[in-house]
Parts: structure tokens; sequence; C-alpha cells
């Protein structure tokens, strides 16, 4: 028996988000008493391994094949559920991104496993094994009790913290039976967003909403973002009129995001956009009307005009760095 965790790598490196996912499958293994295995598919050096065992895996099993180069949801979920018979699995850990939601239902099917999503903290007890997740977009909470032998559990990013505890893990090659013909997916060319920081990656994210007033009032917007290192955002009314891309609209009908900061300008708060942001660590609201929703949600609030707030914090953060 033992958890397996499938720690996804981004051009052979791992991001924080796995890093949460190891650490929350060392507590898992914690409580169930068993190992904390971390699975990692790709061209991975061990340098880049060896960190897995500091955020708590007591094995790491690599695999390296040419035809899983490339994301394939059907190649991946067997060779998944080939480690998890091989280790004898009773629990199943991914992130709750792109990539584990496109794999987490496959991987339901092929090992008749109980499936919880998007959850945000550890199992309230192993007998029965309960888990806890956001419903009704964050107003409530739900307990979810899983009965079959094998549990699949998605993590929700920024949802658990990741603990170094410094693991000499060992590292183990695999070599997965793969049928001929199994991977269909052939990439053909790759177009890379440059000088821009990708949403569901960023750490900090500065947002803004109708409170912006006009398309031409965000150059102190972007200018924060500049310094902060963070991407930009909107709220779905601002992308409807088309002041900013669509491919920055976040809330339940655009990217659901999860920074360590969330920083909405003008955004009054509707239940829709904060849906989408309220996995959010911290959430930091200006906005000129005292009772809009989002400062319920928020974790600091500025009561002001963001025309005039912006500027203010723009010329503290430049201070801050000059003196640092």
């Amino acid at each position: 028996m033992a958890v397996i965790v499938f720690a996804e790598n981004w051009n052979g490196k791992f991001k924080k988000l796995s890093f949460e996912l190891v650490s929350y499958g060392s507590k898992v293994a914690g409580m169930l008493n068993t190992s904390n295995v971390v699975l990692s598919i790709g061209d991975v050096e061990n340098e880049e391994l060896n960190k897995l065992g500091d955020y708590g895996a007591d094995k790491i099993i690599k695999i390296q094949h040419e035809k899983l180069k490339n994301l394939d949801n059907k190649a991946y979920t067997s060779v998944i559920a080939q480690v998890a018979e091989k280790e004898g699995a009773s629990v199943l850990l991914l992130s709750h991104n792109n990539t584990g939601k496109a794999l987490a239902p496959r991987l339901s099917v092929k090992l008749k496993a109980g499936l919880g999503s998007a959850l945000i903290q550890l199992p309230a007890s192993v007998e029965p094994f309960t888990v806890c997740k956001k419903v009704f977009s964050g107003k409530a909470f739900a307990y979810i009790t899983i009965k079959s032998d094998i549990k699949i559990l998605t993590l929700m990013q920024n949802s658990f913290e990741s603990v170094l505890s410094q693991n000499n893990a060992t590292i183990e090659s695999f070599s997965p039976e793969l049928d001929e013909g199994i991977s269909k997916t052939e990439v053909t060319d790759v177009q890379k967003q440059t000088g821009k920081i990708i949403l569901t990656d960023a750490e900090i994210i500065v947002s803004g909403g109708r409170g912006m007033r006009s398309t031409d009032n965000w150059g102190p917007l972007e200018e924060l973002a500049e310094l902060l290192g963070a991407a930009t955002a909107c709220s779905r009314p601002v992308s409807d009129e088309e002041w900013r891309p669509h491919s920055e609209h976040v809330g339940q009908t655009g990217k659901i995001i999860a920074p360590n900061l969330y920083i909405a300008c003008g955004i009054s708060g509707a239940i829709q956009h904060l849906a989408g942001v309220s996995s959010s660590k911290y959430i930091v609201a200006i906005n000129e009307d005292n009772e809009a929703p989002i400062f319920e949600a928020a974790d600091y609030g500025i009561v002001g005009d963001v025309h005039k707030v912006l500027p203010e914090l723009i010329k503290i953060i430049k201070e801050f760095k000059s003196e640092n």
C-alpha cells in the first residue's frame, strides 16, 4: 500500500504546485502509515528529482520514454495506472490543473477508483476516508466520503503549504508497457508566449474591473504589475467591453486562478468573479464603494478611488525598492 503522487514537470523543472502536492502526499501517507511515492514522467535530471525528496518523497519513480515526450491523456493514464498497480496504491494524488483534471477521471474509470476533486485540505479522516472541497462557488464546504479501495484526489493550488523535510529519497527507473500507437498526440509546432507571465503560473496577479473606467486608464495598473513581477488580469465586463483581451479574463467563466497575492482594482466582486479567484492565498481589494462585495472576500481592503490609490502604491513600492 502506498500514496502515489504524480509530479508534473515543465521542461524538466518542477514548480511550486508540484512541491505542494508532494508535501500533501507526505502528510496523507503519514495518516495512513504508508510510504509517499512520487512519479515523474519525462526528461528530468536526478538533481531536479532530488528536490522532491526535500518535500517529503520517500521514493521517486522516473519514467523516460520516447512515446511520453508529449502529454497524451491515454498514454499517461496507462503509465500512471501501471505504477499504481505496481506499488499497490491506495491513494493517487494529482494537481487540480488542466493536466490533473484531464487525467483523474480516466484513472478513476481504469482503476475503479473513487474521485475527490478540487480538495482544499487534508482528509478529515481516513476511516472512513473523508475529504473536503468548496461548493456553490466557494460559499460552502462539502465533506465527501470515498469508499473505494483506491482513492484518486486532485488538490487545489495554494491550498497546502509546501514543507521542507529533507528526505533521502531513492530514485528508481521504471519501464512501462506501452502498446504500439497508444500515443496519438503529435506536436507539429510550439509557440510560446513571451514577455508576459502566464496567468495560471503567476504568483502575483493585478486585476482590473469596470472601476478602471476605460481602456485608456490601464497604465498605472500595468506599471504596478511590472514592479511586482505580476501578471495582469481583468473581470468579465472588462473583457466583454474589449478593454482587455479575453485571455486575461478571470472568474467562473474565465480562468480559475490561485496566486499567492491577488490585487483587485476597481472590481465590485460579483459571485461569478469571486468563484474564480477565491483560492488566492491573499486578496487585496481597492474600491471606492465600501459596501462592494469584494471586501467580504478580501484579506486587506483600501476604500478609495483606484486612480488615486494606484499612483500612491507605485510611489511607495518604488521607494521601498530603492532603499533595498
